[in-house]
Formats: C-alpha cells, sequence, structure tokens
C-alpha cells in the first residue's frame, strides 16, 4: 500500500498519522488553532471535497501538493479556509448583549460621542450584524455614532458575510421588533430568504485578519472588542499573546467579551475581571 494511503473500516480512503502531523503543525503554526489527534476525522472530512476538486486520489499526495513550492500560496488559503469552524447565530449568548445595553454602553455615553466596536472572528455575520442593531437601537435617541469591525481569517465566510443573506430559520433568535426594522424578506417567499437591511450593513466593515499576524491594521482605538468562542481553539501561551495585541487596540476601560466557557483567568495581560466573561481594560 502507497504511503499515506490509509482506508477506514469503511474502505474510504484515511488520512495517516504523519501526514496529519505534518497538516496541524501548519494549521497551528499559521492559525494559532490546536489540532490534537482528536481531530483527524474533521479534518479528513472537510478536505475529501478539496481532493475531489482537484482530482486527487489520496491525503499522502495532497500533502505533496499543498506543500509544493508552485501550489502552495493558492492552495495554503483554500486549505487554512477549510481548518477553521465558523459555528455562529444571531444573539449568540444573549447574556451578552444585555450587559452591553445596559451596563457598557451608558459607560461609554458618559464619556465620549462615538463607540468604535470589534467583532474578532466574525465568521458568517451574524455577530457583527447583531451588535450593529443592537447599538442603533441604543444610539438612536442619545446623539452617539458607531462603527462595527469584523474581521475573519477565513475568505470564504467574510464573502458569505458581506452579502447579508441568512436563511428564515437563522434569524429566530431575532426580536419581533427588530426583524422589522432591520431585516428584508426576499420577495421570492418560496426562498425564504432575509437580507440585513442596508442602514445596517453600512455600518460595519468586513476585513480579513489573521490573529497570528504580528501586528493588527487596525485605524483606531476600540471602546469594544467581541472575541467570543475563538480562544478555546488556542493553547495558553498563544491566548495570552492575543490578549495582549488586543490590549495595544483597545482603550483604557474598554470592554472585551470572550465565550461565556473561556476563562482568562492567569493571563498576564492588562485586563481585569467584570462577570459574565466581560473584562475591562486596565
Amino acid at each position: 500500500m502507497a504511503t499515506g494511503l490509509e482506508l477506514d473500516a469503511s474502505g474510504r480512503i484515511e488520512i495517516s498519522d504523519s501526514d496529519f502531523a505534518k497538516l496541524s503543525h501548519l494549521i497551528q503554526t499559521r492559525l494559532g488553532i490546536k489540532m490534537p489527534p482528536a481531530k483527524k476525522p474533521v479534518i479528513q472530512s472537510r478536505l475529501l471535497r478539496r481532493l475531489r476538486i482537484l482530482g486527487i486520489a489520496t491525503f499522502h499526495d495532497y500533502c505533496q501538493y499543498l506543500f509544493d513550492s508552485d501550489n502552495s500560496q493558492e492552495e495554503l488559503s483554500q486549505f487554512l479556509d477549510l481548518a477553521t469552524t465558523n459555528k455562529t447565530n444571531f444573539f449568540r449568548e444573549p447574556q451578552h448583549f444585555e450587559i452591553l445595553t445596559r451596563q457598557v454602553l451608558p459607560s461609554l455615553a458618559e464619556r465620549s460621542r462615538r463607540v468604535s466596536v470589534w467583532s474578532a472572528g466574525c465568521s458568517t455575520g451574524e455577530e457583527p450584524y447583531t451588535l450593529a442593531m443592537v447599538l442603533s437601537e441604543f444610539v438612536e435617541s442619545r446623539g452617539l455614532t458607531f462603527s462595527v469591525l469584523a474581521t475573519d481569517v477565513s475568505g470564504r465566510v467574510l464573502e458569505q458575510a458581506a452579502r447579508a443573506v441568512y436563511a428564515e430559520e437563522d434569524i429566530q433568535p431575532v426580536h419581533q421588533n427588530l426583524r422589522r426594522k432591520y431585516l428584508l424578506r426576499s420577495k421570492d417567499r418560496s426562498q425564504q430568504l432575509v437580507r440585513i437591511a442596508p442602514e445596517i450593513r453600512r455600518l460595519v466593515r468586513f476585513e480579513r485578519l489573521n490573529f497570528m499576524a504580528p501586528e493588527f491594521r487596525i485605524r483606531e482605538p476600540l471602546d469594544i472588542i467581541f472575541c467570543r468562542n475563538v480562544i478555546i481553539y488556542f493553547d495558553r501561551p498563544t491566548q495570552e499573546q492575543l490578549m495582549n495585541k488586543f490590549c495595544r487596540h483597545l482603550k483604557p476601560g474598554g470592554f472585551l467579551f470572550v465565550g461565556l466557557a473561556e476563562s482568562l483567568n492567569g493571563l498576564q495581560a492588562p485586563i481585569r475581571f467584570l462577570g459574565k466573561s466581560v473584562y475591562v481594560r486596565e
């Protein structure tokens, strides 16, 4: 049997441990994302379609193709897109949006007339559009302005986010009042699609950004950073490096939201815990 060609119990090709080790090392080096052996079936499943598109028979052959200098740049982008996890939804972890409205935004409104927000790891756009809707409701009668920067390492999901089109089942967490104001239903009702209204789309700027970049090209100091359910994929040293990068762009007194299942305890970074996975820049 050729090197790298293994079969699972059903006779399908399976990625070898040695080839998976090469791919997982590449993912961690380029994206900072841990890929333990338990993730091998995930990578295998995602790559199968790529193999079919390229007409490549085995994962071993794909590794050779990926690491070949003639193909590496173009294929690397495709591979890293497949390696990222893009699970999200509107008003995910709704407690955070209550804290945002009741505590964070009133506090910021006392010291500034403009609020700048970053949705870091925005995936297909549900989080930054949720933020734009919540902020629009808050500033409506307060004379404030705001902007939302939304970034992700995957160009594929950013294209989907910029289209701002979602299935009707995806908008179930959005309150009816917000649906009426900020969501447009498709004229073809059989499609069961909605699109984010243009006044909300204009408030969100999408850019590609890799957390492993030495510096983030963010033009203005930030009041709020949402980076939720992202750092769980990184090891602790990478988490610490990332939090310190965030703090370089977060204003003193600015707020950092991480996922409810995530903790920054023990990391050496200039932040203090407020509660409910919310931190403030010291």
